[in-house]
């Protein structure tokens, strides 16, 4: 008795096809396009396209981006929220379940680390005017990401730095902190890479809303000074850039998000360097944010943040 072959699955399609996908939907009456590929994108590829009038960035995701809890139509829907509100670029385009997204190209340089530093007032008026903005479609909890991606890992045995899971205790003590009092919860880019901020010398605008979703905008802040390295000094001075006032409070509240943000992050690049075909070393980005969190989880320290995090704040949150 013979047995037919089983039909292998199509395999999903590469980079290569889904820019071919987008440029079909872009054309002008057979106009070439010319196309550059730019620089950066941990869980996407980013193509300038040319063609006739039209200037616009394609974003081709990877197709492992929905591990990272990365949900592209709401990143479609938020990405046409913070244009309406100033602050991102316009949508062209969308295609459903084909991870392609097509944004109008701004003009200007991202920034690196020692960029972000030196504009925190212009960059706190940026966050101000995207969290006053229109609302977002989805919900961005750092805490409930963690422990889906602390899913995947197990599930799957990757790899974490030694002494991980011996701090969920610690973490689960900041969560409760964090739980007590919180503040009004805002639309929210969550993702504050330097590469993430756009300069023309006008206003900031900020791009790449694939982790984007409502959230406490002390979340924002805190999660900004640690991706960029900027030290609690300017911390501070970011929480009275955007706040107009710092207090013992406000301060708590936006290092221990950072810190479960970095806490978080560490298992995303965890997943990226068991999983991901992209061309970065995912590992270093794992360590980076993994030492200061396992340095703050427990240093005495915390219990400082935490008391000042659940206290009261006179004047209130603005």
């Amino acid at each position: 008795m013979t047995t037919e072959p089983r039909a292998r699955p199509d395999p999903a399609p590469g980079p290569a096809d889904q820019l071919a996908t987008a440029l079909a939907r872009l054309s002008r009456a057979g106009q070439p396009s010319e196309v550059t590929e730019l620089p950066g994108g941990l869980t996407n590829h980013n193509y300038r396209v040319r063609t006739g009038d039209l200037d616009v960035v394609v974003r081709v995701s990877s197709p492992t981006s929905a591990l990272l809890a990365v949900d592209h139509e709401h990143e479609w829907l938020n990405s046409i929220a913070a244009a309406e509100a100033g602050v991102g670029a316009p949508v062209v385009d969308y295609v459903p379940g084909a991870g392609i997204l097509v944004v109008e190209f701004l003009p200007g340089r991202t920034y690196a680390a020692a960029d972000v530093g030196a504009n925190l007032p212009r960059i706190a008026a940026s966050l101000r005017r995207l969290h006053a903005g229109p609302p977002f479609a989805s919900r961005f909890d750092m805490f409930d990401i963690q422990r889906s991606y602390a899913a995947i890992v197990r599930e799957r045995g990757l790899r974490v730095p030694e002494g991980y899971w011996r701090l969920e205790a610690a973490a689960a003590r900041v969560e409760q902190a964090l739980r007590v009092h919180p503040d009004p919860l805002v639309p929210c880019h969550n993702d504050l890479l330097a590469a993430n901020f756009l300069d023309d010398g006008g206003e900031v605008r900020i791009i790449d809303y694939e982790y984007s979703g409502i959230n406490e905008a002390a979340f924002e802040l805190g999660n900004l000074v640690n991706e960029s390295r900027l030290g609690h000094d300017l911390l501070v001075e970011l929480v009275d850039a955007y706040h107009g006032r710092v207090s013992d409070r406000l301060l708590a509240r936006a290092e221990l998000w950072g810190l479960a943000g970095q806490y978080a992050w560490t298992l995303w690049g965890a997943i990226q360097h068991g999983v991901s075909d992209l061309d970065a070393d995912f590992w270093a980005f794992t360590t980076e944010r993994f030492e200061p969190a396992a340095s703050l989880l427990t240093s005495l320290r915390l219990d400082t943040l935490v008391a000042a995090a659940v206290g009261d704040d006179p004047e209130g949150a603005s």
